[in-house]
């Protein structure tokens, strides 16, 4: 599989990029695995204009690099569903920032991939358009809701991707496919033209096949955005302890995967003869965070999705009243999973439960950002498994949505607390399926789990 820096030597010994653009999409059209939600057919315009930018001296790491987007995030001119049938045919009619600014750079946007609808789910087997398989076993599921864009990158089908990362969206699938998945610090990437599921916990981050390639994707795409009142820019952090911290009884629970927890220790053996302290921290807190992650996540789904109505975009289905077109829409066009959070949503933010719920999710979240906030005053990072268990089977939970839920256990606490994080390829099964690690640091210590992320990838 190619890496920025190889595309960047191709390059550099004279092979056009528009030969290299035309490569990757033939193979992203020949691909059967319904990794793409549309390959797009303005390839050769992107390629000549990023030529263009070598011939002005303008060119940078990104330029010629064959990148995917999830199908939630705008390109002018380009349909984005959001894997949704309540936006068939919708039309981008502006760039997301992200989009604008790899562009710019020269990157060559071949596709768009499928997702679970409206990101909500963990398999991308709730996308109305099929489940996508993934690259490395096609019986099992790429994870989700990013699960497109994580196996265009397992597959070779590009070099990076982009995807949104919610409660683990980006960094589950990544371990499922075998590759890195980051989730940059809330507000350091502009969500300017991401279709929003949950405001104050959707993130845009990269899929790779290196920490390296992770790396030079986010530093094109983040910075503060006049179009986003949300964004920041990030005061990186400095410290360098050389001293990790696992959440204490992580694997108490059960439902964790044994080869799971086999492979996560001797990554910590590893890291060990690195150099490395690790002990265990008492975070009382941390297990609640998919609890929370559960209320506050469908409460705003509930009103993010209150636009689509079959009047401003997308399809509509039926007539008669205001009333009566809207709720045929909504029933018939959004699917069962995006219905249940809408539903449970609206729920806890009725009258009579909000207090119960709502306010109740809000106060442990704070709990859980002042809980982290004390770990990483004595710690780079947190360290955990990325996901419980390896990729499953298609349809092995798609009739249980708790079960699937749980594959979020150690990724969510990253998204209620607006911190960073990232998922690192750490090894496979017996039977060859991939695992991943994961490291959580602190607001602004993105450069630091790259370091760290570098020494995995070194000793995995």
């Amino acid at each position: 599989m190619e890496t920025i820096t190889d595309i960047q030597k191709r390059i550099q010994a004279g092979e056009r990029i528009l030969n290299i653009a035309k490569e990757y999409e033939a193979k992203a059209r020949a691909d059967t695995r319904n990794i793409f939600r549309e390959v797009f057919n303005d390839i050769e315009i992107q390629a000549l204009a990023a030529e263009e930018l070598i011939k002005n001296g303008k060119a940078t790491a990104m330029t010629g690099v064959p990148i995917a987007i999830k199908d939630n995030i705008l390109f002018e001119g380009h349909e984005a569903g959001a894997s949704s049938k309540i936006l068939e045919g919708y039309t981008a009619s502006y760039d997301s920032t992200v989009v604008s600014k790899l562009r710019t750079a020269g990157a060559i946007i071949i596709g768009r991939t499928n997702m679970d609808e409206f990101a909500m789910g963990s398999s991308t087997e709730n996308s109305a358009y099929g489940v996508t398989k993934n690259p490395i076993d096609e019986t099992r599921v790429p994870g989700g809701s990013s699960g497109g864009s994580a196996a265009a990158v397992a597959a070779g089908l590009a070099v990076v991707s982009l995807g949104s990362d919610t409660g683990g969206s980006i960094r589950q699938p990544a371990a499922f496919c075998g590759v890195v998945g980051m989730l940059p610090t809330y507000g350091s990437v502009s969500r300017h033209g991401l279709m929003a599921m949950g405001s104050s916990l959707d993130v845009i981050g990269p899929f790779a096949h290196s920490i390296e390639d992770a790396r030079t994707v986010y530093e094109i795409i983040k910075g503060k955005d006049a179009y986003d009142s949300t964004s920041i820019i990030i005061e990186p952090s400095g410290k360098s302890l050389k001293k990790l911290a696992v959440p204490k009884g992580i694997f108490a629970a059960g439902g964790v995967d044994t080869e799971v927890q086999q492979n996560f220790e001797s990554i910590l053996e590893k890291l060990k003869g690195e150099g490395y302290t690790i002990e265990e921290i008492d975070l009382p807190h941390f297990k609640n965070a998919l609890a929370v992650y559960y209320v506050l996540m469908p409460a705003e789904v509930s009103s993010n999705l209150a636009r689509f109505d079959g009047v401003r975009y997308g399809s509509r289905v039926g007539e008669g009243t205001i009333k009566d077109f809207y709720g045929d829409t909504r029933g018939a066009l959004f699917g069962k999973e995006v219905r249940r959070r809408i539903l449970l949503g609206t729920y806890v933010l009725s009258h009579g439960y909000y207090d119960a719920y709502y306010n109740k999710a809000i106060a442990v979240r704070t709990l859980i950002m002042q809980e982290l906030r004390n770990a990483f005053s004595s710690y780079d990072a947190i360290i955990t498994p990325t996901t419980p268990t390896p990729a499953f089977t298609i349809g092995e939970k798609a009739n249980d949505p708790i079960a699937m839920y749980l594959s979020d256990l150690f990724t969510v606490p990253a998204n209620i607390a607006h911190i960073p994080g990232i998922s690192i390829p750490s090894g496979a099964t017996s039977a060859g399926l991939p695992l991943g690690v994961q490291l959580l640091g602190e607001q602004g210590s993105e450069s630091q789990l790259f370091a760290i992320g570098e020494e995995i990838e070194r000793n995995r």
